[in-house]
């Protein structure tokens, strides 16, 4: 037998009961539709079967599942990022879904490239009083988050707390005017006040705040992720000023502590910047910032972004040995550095001559270190779809995880009662991977069998706890033997069908595979026929 990194591996498990499931429609689907935009056609498919299907002396059946290359998977911490703030123009989303795409014969949406919308948002606009929030009063942003809901994408969100370069001030006023100690700048002719990050009153305000935020964004269903270290200027961590720089490591802990009080189950990330906590802004790497890093990466499980990448002299060896030392432990989020309209990119060490060649040097960075997201920038999406849509296609297929099932041998007749026998291979076709062993996620992905009756309802669901995918490498196969007792089904016609689950909501599929192949309505990918006797 070869190693892993050879031929993958063989293993024979058990298999957990987790019971009967009951389905909302009947209605067979391409995979590449969700279950919404079947309720809402009414349609169904021509019924399409795996790429190939055999059977043994009628004993069992094998189908295999063609890597389906150009689908657009709507996964969780994977894909094309879609950045927003609350003070968008009003046709940011007629913009956006109508993006011109050149040699295209129409538009496109950008949203369906882009499963999650990442708002970068000020204190202020989340929370301009004591006891009042944005979500339930500021206009804007209710009108991009319902926006989103239509677009069935997920959330994600940026708090920032420090004034500097700002238009106005990003931290309420009543925190100044409860005595909170804050120092000011000026942005144009404006004068603009900042909390110190270790003033005791300004943490009960912003702890207080983050509780009912929290509160309002901790569902792991709506958020994608929370980039949870909004302090220091543009809400990066750096050049941060404080009362006394000896709390430097206290403030960091009293931050990602709150944070990971308050969304446990919601993947928070943090920027991996050399200066994270420090009082500079750039220069040689801050002894202290790897061991903070540390603290949030491997002690609390945070998973990492970056806010340069593209930026030869900002994303240098330090960046790149930290992407390094978390590869496959922690997925890493992908934003670029340079503004294309504004930056004078040209001065790259890399030679950069157009924005297309910015999302070059993006792509490759973010190709190198193996990142599960890239990002959609206001103002520079455009550059996405108009120069480099080659590129948005590209991570697509190549980018972040993409999981798909090889070849799944299963029994053709099983009994009531009965052990059965599964047989399935996988591989991840992308260059990331499934976080699934996050403390948010705590390993609730799994891979689950089912029977389907003639309706399309899954009567019998088994998932299989010893199979991970968070160890799934790119290009790798995998290899199992999956044994199951099979339920109290009634005797008669089953279909087996299999999906990545969910086991925290009612183990319901909740990964899109890689594969074109038919799926129900509520996820499960079709196997072959199957008779209860």
């Amino acid at each position: 037998m070869g190693t892993p990194s050879e031929y993958g591996r063989r293993t024979v498990l058990g298999m957990g009961v987790v019971g009967a499931l009951a389905a909302t429609s009947a209605l067979i689907l391409p995979s590449s539709a969700s279950a919404a935009t079947a309720a809402a056609s009414g349609t169904a498919s021509e019924p399409r079967t795996a790429s190939g299907l055999s059977e043994s002396a009628g004993r069992s059946r094998t189908a295999t599942f063609a890597h389906d290359a150009g689908r657009v998977l709507r996964n969780p911490l994977n894909g094309f990022v879609l950045y927003s703030t609350a003070t968008v123009a009003d046709d940011y989303w007629e913009h956006y879904d109508n993006m011109v795409v050149p040699g295209l014969d129409g538009p496109v949406r950008v949203s369906d490239y882009a499963p999650t919308l990442y708002m970068r948002l000020s204190w202020a606009v989340l929370n301009p009083a004591e006891g009042v929030y944005g979500w339930d009063t500021d206009e804007k942003l209710k009108w991009m988050l319902q926006n989103a809901r239509d677009r069935d994408m997920r959330l994600a969100f940026r708090v920032v707390v420090d004034s500097r370069d700002k238009p106005l001030g990003f931290t309420p006023d009543y925190v100044r005017a409860a005595g909170a100690q804050g120092y000011e700048s000026t942005s144009g002719t404006k004068v603009l006040w900042s909390p110190y990050p270790d003033d005791p009153i300004f943490q009960r305000k912003y702890e207080a705040f983050l509780t009912a935020f929290a509160a309002r964004f901790g569902d792991p269903e709506e958020m994608d992720f929370i980039d949870g270290y909004g302090l220091g200027k543009w809400g990066e961590g750096h050049s941060m000023k404080y009362l006394d720089i000896a709390n430097r490591d206290a403030v960091w802990k009293w931050n990602i502590d709150l944070y990971s009080r308050l969304f446990p189950t919601v993947p928070l990330a943090v920027n991996y910047h050399r200066m994270i906590g420090g009082e500079k802004d750039w220069g040689t790497a801050d002894p202290n910032s790897r061991a903070l890093l540390d603290y949030a990466y491997q002690d609390k499980g945070w998973i990492l972004r970056q806010d340069a990448f593209g930026m030869t002299t900002y994303y240098g060896q330090w960046e790149r040995e930290v992407a390094g030392a978390y590869l496959y432990k922690r997925p890493i989020i992908l934003e670029g550095g340079w503004v294309t309209h504004s930056h004078s990119y040209s001065d790259d060490p890399r030679g950069y001559e157009t924005p297309g060649d910015v999302r070059q040097g993006e792509y490759d960075d973010g190709q190198q270190a193996h990142v599960n997201s890239m990002d959609f920038r206001v103002g520079e999406t455009e550059s996405w779809f108009e120069d480099r849509f080659d590129l948005v296609q590209a991570f697509n297929e190549k980018g972040g995880y993409r999981l798909h099932p090889g070849a799944v041998t299963v029994p053709a007749k099983v009994a009531p009662g009965g052990q059965v026998a599964i047989q399935h291979s996988w591989v991840n076709q992308g260059w990331g991977f499934l976080p699934n062993d996050i403390p948010a996620w705590n390993h609730k992905y799994r891979v689950a069998f089912a029977l389907l009756d003639n309706a399309g309802k899954a009567v019998d669901v088994r998932v299989d706890a010893a199979v991970e995918p968070a160890t799934w490498r790119s290009h790798r196969s995998y290899e199992y033997t999956t044994t199951a007792t099979i339920g109290a089904v009634p005797k008669g016609h089953y279909r087996w069908a299999l999906a990545i689950v969910d086991t925290t909501t009612g183990s319901t599929p909740a990964i899109e595979l890689a594969t074109s192949s038919t799926t129900t309505a509520d996820g499960w990918l079709v196997i072959a026929d199957c008779t209860v006797a």
